[in-house]
């Protein structure tokens, strides 16, 4: 038989008799049988007074029921409902015309006296005995389900008495719908929406509301706009009730200029707001940093008469906590306390949280202190708010006093605590301290879960502690807890940094064979593993186990491959993948051009890296300073491609992107290879103007262009500020200021660098030794000429053509 529910049955009353089965004339049209059952023996024969005096009870409301005093007949009922089972009040009921009344108005009692599990069984008997309940009763029985949130059985109920032919009306429509809104299916709210339509059932306001509400929880603003103008041309008068939720859609998807339309036309319309409409406005004000506008809406909000409460003063310190801005959410504070407003839990809580989150903790653990004073009751969400705050400070010795004063006001620390503290030490790499927080927590004594086990075994795989990491793994399970996907994630992603991909795969294994599924985040790990090794073919079995395994590849796990194939050059490959990409219909983003930018530029294609760099732009997507590199380097090439150098700077203000030092020393350096010394030294005062220091790429570029101007004496400044801000100069600086001097025909001003290289232990590079000897040899200065030869043949360096030079000094 088809169940909807599980109802004890202590009586064999009928036959079990299957739904399908079943007349299929509706059960309303049936003619009322009367049958002999165990109902009639029992009221031949009673078997005690008890049952005497139920079958007196319930003559007496046959009686009533066939007066019409229903009234009397429910307050006889109302007492007998908590004295006698189901089945006895319903069998011993013989059958009778008032039999049906007095089904429902049972069925009505325990509906209303929400004694839910007794109005089902009542309801399967009735059914059981091809009976169905009046609407009246119907009604109040899906009323009774849904309030008290049995929303699969209000639906399986209701569709149970559609699918029978019976007629149901609005209400009924109404209470199905909320629980398929409740239970996150809106496919079935939509559908049964349309049902009423076609049934030419008048939709109310109600109906429209729940519906909408649905829509705007998923985010599916444009649906719940087009039901709001259906009930417009329906003439359903839209109430604050229903603004309220589609201006709360439009907040909460960030289309604000779309919900303060709907706030004037609800002025328009004459419908007056209430405090929940400003609270949602405020609301998607501030969660976009808009407090000016806020300060308006709280204008106009006081305007209407409405003062601001807890929840009002929570969006508003919300609103200054994501717009930087503490000393506003302080001077909020203050004016909440000189209203009196009550700060309860959760608006304490938001406070808190906004100050702790700015490195103002001591100033929040000053407010709980007052706040606390003033009647608010500690929790552990307070605790624990500050508790992580001198943890994300570094403060531990406050953190360790916050614990104590938690204790002292009565809390007791819970695993998130303990959790809080762990976490840390672990992100400190402070394993000893981490271990002793754990043993004060089973002390305490409380239990760690899963995720205190998740956290150490992240710790200690930073550490590439692993073995520790699978002890912990062991010990886990011993305790009874369940290894998660985040667990085994943590594990795999700690060994594939290691470079330890064969013990990373055993991990897969033996995951899969625990019954713990793999996430996508876990494949991706893998896959990455094998592509900063190099070992693409790796990378790709995985990706092949991935999709086997029914796990849905992502746009990460896509660009991870790009990005590993890119690196290794295989463009073709990368391209190729690029086109599986766009046929699974995901949609590049900016990490896909990047990567492919990268590769094109390495390989000094500057067509094929710009046209990706246009196509990406025309594509909606921003470029990042990621974007900018490749573009500059592929550039490096040929002089003529300066002017496309010049068009990026200019791109990068337009876009507003602030160069970082990496773009810097190659802009610095591209100009200087090129002779553009202005532009070269005009991106480097830009450069120190913003803040960014020099390191030793800007400062050999620099020196590279004053000697392309012939300015010795400044690249030695240059040189000589190296030194002060203590930037070794390396081999590449003495091959620069070397060969610069040589073009100059300083020949003696090389040597000299020549020397101070050499003293430093820094090798020259053969073709300047070359070209620097030859120099040399010409100038007369033959000593020197024979000294750098000689030294040069006593380091292995053949590839500095000497022989020549030597024999000529020889003879000379």
């Amino acid at each position: 038989m088809r169940k909807f529910f599980p109802i004890p049955r202590p009586l064999k009353l009928v036959s079990a008799t299957s739904f399908k089965s079943f007349n299929s004339t509706p059960f309303l049209h049936q003619q009322e049988q009367i049958t002999t059952t165990t109902t009639t023996t029992n009221e031949k024969n009673p078997t005690n007074s008890s049952s005497q005096n139920l079958e007196e009870q319930l003559r007496k409301l046959r009686i009533l029921l066939q007066q019409h005093r229903t009234e009397t007949a429910k307050s006889i009922l109302a007492t007998l409902i908590h004295k006698n089972s189901v089945s006895q009040l319903y069998i011993l009921f013989s059958p009778s015309p008032t039999k049906p009344i007095f089904s429902n108005l049972l069925l009505s009692l325990y509906s209303e006296s929400k004694l839910i599990n007794e109005a089902k069984e009542l309801y399967f008997m009735i059914r059981e005995g091809k009976k169905f309940p009046s609407l009246s009763a119907f009604n109040v029985f899906l009323e009774s389900l849904n309030s008290l949130r049995h929303y699969k059985v209000t639906l399986e109920v209701f569709d149970d008495v559609v699918s029978w032919g019976i007629r149901v009306d609005r209400f009924s429509y109404g209470k199905a719908i909320q629980s398929a809104v409740k239970l996150g299916d809106l496919g079935k709210a939509l559908e049964l929406l349309n049902c009423m339509r076609k049934d030419k059932l008048s939709l109310n306001e109600f109906v429209y509301n729940v519906v909408m509400g649905g829509l705007c929880k998923e985010r599916r603003v444009g649906e719940a706009q087009k039901l709001f103008d259906e009930m417009l041309e329906r003439r359903v008068a839209p109430s604050k009730v229903t603004y309220n939720i589609l201006m709360d859609g439009y907040c909460k998807t960030g289309k604000l200029e779309e919900a303060f339309k709907l706030r004037e036309k609800m002025k328009n319309d004459n419908v007056e707001p209430n405090i929940v409409t400003f609270n949602t406005l405020l609301s998607g004000l501030c969660k976009l940093g808009k407090m000016e506008e806020a300060n308006c809406v709280v204008e106009e909000m006081k305007g209407y008469g409405f003062v601001p409460d807890g929840f009002t003063y929570s969006i508003l310190f919300d609103g200054h906590s994501r717009h930087d801005d503490v000393s506003s959410l302080l001077v909020l504070y203050e004016e909440a306390v000189k209203k009196g407003v009550h700060m309860n839990e959760y608006t304490s809580s938001v406070l808190l949280n906004g100050l702790c989150k700015k490195g103002k903790t001591n100033k929040a653990a000053e407010i709980l202190k007052k706040l606390m004073e003033n009647g608010l009751t500690p929790t552990e969400v307070l605790f624990n708010t500050i508790l992580s705050g001198y943890c994300k400070e570094g403060n531990m010795e406050k953190a360790y006093s916050t614990i104590d004063e938690m204790e002292i006001s009565g809390v007791k620390p819970s695993c998130i605590t303990f959790n809080t503290l762990i976490t840390k030490f672990c992100e400190l790499g402070m394993m000893d301290e981490a271990k002793e927080w754990l043993r004060k927590m089973l002390e305490k004594p409380v239990s760690p879960n899963v995720q205190t086990y998740n956290i150490l075994i992240d710790g200690y795989g930073r550490k590439r502690e692993f073995t520790r990491c699978f002890e912990i793994l062991e010990e886990m399970e011993d305790n009874g807890l369940k290894p998660n996907v985040i667990t085994y994630g943590s594990l795999i992603n700690s060994l594939c940094k290691d470079g330890r991909l064969l013990e990373a795969d055993v991990v897969l294994n033996d995951m899969i064979s625990r019954g713990v599924k793999p996430n996508a985040q876990v494949y991706n790990m893998l896959i990455d593993g094998h592509c900063m090794r190099g070992t693409m073919s790796n990378a790709f079995v995985c990706f092949e186990k991935m999709v086997e395994s029914d796990i849905e590849t992502t746009l990460v796990t896509y660009n991870t491959l790009l990005n590993g194939l890119c690196k290794k050059g295989m463009i073709k490959e990368a391209e190729d993948l690029v086109v599986h990409i766009l046929l699974k219909g995901l949609n590049p983003d900016v990490i896909t051009y990047n990567s492919l930018m990268s590769a094109y530029s390495n390989a000094g294609d500057t067509g094929k890296c710009f046209q990706m760099y246009e196509k990406m732009k025309t594509s909606g997507i921003k470029p990042t300073m990621n974007t900018i590199h490749p573009l500059i380097r592929v550039c490096k090439k040929e002089k003529s491609e300066l002017v496309l150098v010049d068009k990026i700077v200019q791109e990068m203000a337009e876009m507003d992107l602030s160069p970082d030092r990496v773009v810097y020393n190659e802009l610095i350096h591209c100009y200087a290879l090129h002779g553009e010394v202005q532009k070269a030294v005009a991106m480097h005062v830009e450069m120190v103007e913003r803040g960014i220091p020099s390191d030793k790429k800007t400062y050999n570029s620099l020196v590279m262009v004053h000697l392309k101007e012939g300015k010795c004496e400044e690249a030695k400044n240059l040189v000589d500020q190296m030194k002060a801000n203590n930037i070794v100069p390396n081999d590449e600086t003495y091959n620069i200021l070397i060969e610069g001097h040589c073009k100059l025909k300083d020949f003696l001003g090389a040597y000299m660098w020549y020397r101070e290289m050499l003293d430093n232990g820094l090798l020259l590079a053969a073709n300047i030794c070359n070209e620097l000897v030859s120099g040399l040899r010409e100038e007369g200065r033959l000593q020197e000429a024979q000294i750098i030869c000689s030294e040069m043949s006593s380091k292995g360096i053949e590839e500095c053509n000497t022989n020549e030079d030597l024999s000529a000094v020889g003879r000379a």
